[in-house]
């Protein structure tokens, strides 16, 4: 897995190609997060917002496929005494419904065969009234994005999709999301953070 390969270096080229984004991700994200609440962060990678997460946070469960990137989190996140951290797979959750308070998915959504199967499985672990947030990469206008992307397809990363901020609201909006907050971080690649506010009868099962 390709996941597991890059996961001793992701946090060194995040940081020297997208520093003042991947860093500035975790502090919008955390401060979506009330202290009694009790989180899942789906696709956790290395960590990198779950360190913001977890000091403010009664609990959070750090879940990510790559074993390579948990072992990653597990060395990031060690002075907290407040998280799990397992393996999982964010499509087939194993956890009951209307468990979390916030749902939290990083810049996953964009190499997935199934991206609106996922959302609905966030939604569906998220309580009514609580919060889904996904942040997403999304293309400026740059060539050098562009070739970054592609040579990140060359490296084995699954690219599915390709969003700038038009196509995000329409993802959202197709899969019948109305009410969607987002913000958006600047940067050499900017992060379009959605945030949407699950309400009473939203997930149909």
């Amino acid at each position: 897995m390709i996941w597991d390969s890059v996961s001793g270096i992701y946090d060194f080229a995040e940081t020297i190609y997208n520093g003042k984004v991947y860093q500035g991700l975790g502090k919008i994200v955390a401060a979506q997060i009330q202290q009694d609440d009790l989180v899942l962060e789906c696709a956790c990678g290395t960590g990198a917002i779950s360190k913001y997460i977890a000091p403010r946070c009664r609990h959070l469960t750090a879940t990510d496929f790559s074993r390579g990137m948990l072992r990653q989190t597990a060395k990031n996140c060690q002075r907290y005494g407040n998280i799990t951290i397992r393996r999982a797979d964010l499509t087939r959750l194993k956890c009951r419904d209307n468990k979390y308070d916030k749902v939290v998915a990083g810049n996953v959504i964009h190499l997935l065969d199934k991206p609106y199967d996922a959302v609905k499985e966030l939604e569906r672990v998220c309580k009514t009234g609580g919060k889904i947030i996904i942040p997403t990469y999304i293309n400026a206008d740059s060539g050098v994005n562009q070739l970054a992307v592609r040579l990140l397809e060359l490296g084995g990363v699954p690219f599915k999709r390709q969003f700038d901020m038009d196509s995000y609201r329409k993802f959202f909006e197709e899969a019948g999301y109305k009410q969607v907050e987002y913000r958006v971080i600047e940067g050499r690649m900017p992060c379009a953070v959605a945030m949407i506010t699950k309400r009473k009868g939203d997930y149909n099962g």
